[in-house]
């Protein structure tokens, strides 16, 4: 997909390209805030055994622990 400098474009193609995406946009599904709040707070929890950010990492495999300590002498 090309890359387009919207300044470079005249009202007209503005237009035309709002247009076309309000089209797109239409045809979109929708649903209620408090359905797809449910929804991902189920997802969420479902997914929560495995979850490294909810649980943590176990020390032993944790690749990016520190191997060893800095000495100044």
């Amino acid at each position: 997909m090309p890359i387009i400098n919207v300044d470079d474009l005249t009202d007209k193609d503005k237009a035309e390209m709002e247009v076309k995406q309000l089209k797109t946009e239409i045809k979109l599904e929708r649903w209620m805030t408090s359905k797809c709040c449910e929804e991902i707070k189920a997802y969420i929890q479902s997914g929560e055994e495995e979850d490294i950010l909810f649980k943590g990492i176990a020390e032993d495999k944790n690749p990016f622990k520190e191997k060893g300590g800095c000495v100044i002498c």
